[in-house]
């Protein structure tokens, strides 16, 4: 384990750490289980990548503006998009803080949370980051933008276009690739050529490095670094962060591109196992703390399942709003 005390943190930090990484592995599962049973019509996850989000999450301060993608669960649960929240999304209720039940699950939003709307092409969300970086730098507040996307989205025009003006103008932004070597069915090996992404920072003249995704320190560790340097104005960050993507791209996609052994290989990976037996080797954590954090989650789940389940659908008049400008045509 890194040493977390050089990093400023604490005993307690690393279980608030743990804790948020289980918390949206629950949350996910809970969204596998509704699709199969029929209930929710699509599920794309992120279990595999908690540590990579949570280790991120913590790093940030209140004020920070983020631009998430779809795989992002975890860490949007950390940014305050309750479990309830997500339910009601994938649900297509009414009150989904997301769309109001009209957009695809996972594409998450809350002005509230300072968490920028999200649309279905990948990368997009780039410059609308660079953007918001952009603002805070001509407002002169100390506060970041970021945006998380997926290898394969590196690979897209949005991305060299926010990351070149982000590096010309020195702005407040981090961009973390979440590199889980799978373009849905497109291997990284037919994806780029070179040995790290972290490396194209260099023509952007920004910093890059590529760090342990499977690691929630390492991730910490690179962001709160990241982070210092935007606000000192010493320009944007490329993390690559290394990870990878425990079940099929999402719930329409039967996986069969891997091998059985990959797919084996990636459970016996775990971050969220592998972070939790660290801490049990260390002595942070015990069984029965598990156990009360597991019954704890179970509880939330459960709550947040039912209450989104009989939570009311948009009216039909609803799938009129904000798309024409309300007013008279004379």
């Amino acid at each position: 384990m890194i040493d977390y005390k050089s990093l400023g943190l604490s005993e307690e930090d690393l279980k608030v750490i743990y804790k948020w990484m289980d918390l949206g592995r629950k949350i996910d599962e809970r969204l596998w289980l509704l699709n199969r049973a029929g209930k929710i019509p699509f599920v794309v996850s992120g279990q595999g990548q908690e540590a990579t989000q949570i280790g991120m999450a913590y790093a940030l301060e209140e004020g920070d503006i983020t631009a998430p993608y779809y795989r992002d669960l975890a860490f949007v649960t950390y940014m305050g998009i309750s479990a309830y929240d997500t339910f009601l999304s994938a649900f297509g209720k009414k009150d989904d803080v997301n769309s109001g039940g009209k957009q695809m699950p996972s594409h998450f939003s809350s002005r509230a949370k300072n968490i920028l709307s999200q649309s279905s092409p990948v990368a997009t969300q780039i410059p609308h980051a660079v953007g918001a970086a952009l603002a805070l730098k001509m407002d002169g507040k100390k506060k970041i933008a970021t945006a998380t996307v997926g290898e394969g989205s590196s690979n897209q025009g949005d991305f060299h276009e926010g990351l070149n003006f982000a590096g010309v103008h020195k702005l407040p932004f981090v961009c973390v690739i979440i590199n889980n070597k799978y373009a849905i069915s497109v291997p990284d090996s037919l994806q780029y050529a070179a040995e790290k992404l972290s490396d194209r920072a260099l023509g952007y003249g920004i910093h890059g490095e590529q760090v342990d995704g499977n690691n929630p320190l390492a991730m910490y560790k690179a962001m709160k670094e990241a982070r210092e340097r935007a606000i000192s104005g010493q320009g944007s960050t490329l993390i690559e962060a290394v990870t990878s993507r425990m079940t099929a791209h999402s719930s329409d996609d039967d996986d069969q591109y891997r091998t059985k052994e990959e797919r084996e290989a990636l459970k016996k990976a775990d971050c969220n196992e592998k972070f939790k037996k660290e801490l049990l080797s260390a002595g942070i954590i015990d069984d029965a703390w598990l156990a009360e954090i597991e019954a704890e989650h179970k509880d939330i789940i459960n709550k947040a399942t039912k209450a989104a389940e009989d939570a009311p659908y948009p009216s039909v008049e609803e799938a009129y709003a904000f798309v024409y400008e309300e007013g008279s045509l004379n």
